[in-house]
């Protein structure tokens, strides 16, 4: 004799048993060993695994990606701020104050700018890495 088990369904699986068990043959301790032995198969976990580690391989490959394009970022911003305090004469004091309005002003545009690049389908670096692809195969 088979042990007996209780299990709890939601109304709506209850329903689909209840019309599968409509079928010739079918009743509802075959529907639910051979769920359950599915469920349980080695092989079907072992797949199950395998399309995880894929899906993972795929994001870490994609987050590698999106991490060496941050240091190429970061690295050439950094070369640009150096290059620019090192080349950049100061200003001398009595020109200060209106420096710093011009200044603040000039930033705010370029924000405006970074915000509508980003917003748009074609970024400055897409742009420049096309002008640069382009004016490779002219020379």
């Amino acid at each position: 004799m088979k042990p007996r088990v209780n299990i709890r369904l939601s109304h709506e699986l209850h329903r689909k048993l209840d019309e599968m068990v409509l079928a010739p043959g079918a009743t509802k301790s075959a529907i639910m060993e051979d769920a359950l032995r599915a469920y349980l198969d080695p092989q079907r976990t072992a797949a199950r695994d395998d399309i995880l580690l894929q899906r993972l391989d795929r994001i870490e490959a994609r987050q590698n990606a999106m991490e060496r394009d941050l240091a190429l970022c970061l690295e050439t911003l950094g070369q640009f701020v150096l290059y620019w305090l090192t080349r950049t004469d100061p200003i001398p004091e009595a020109e200060r104050d209106a420096a710093q309005l011009l200044g603040q002003r000039r930033f705010e545009f370029f924000i405006d700018q970074v915000a509508r690049r980003v917003a748009s389908d074609e970024p400055l670096s897409k742009r420049a890495l096309s002008a640069s692809a382009a004016d490779d195969l002219n020379d």
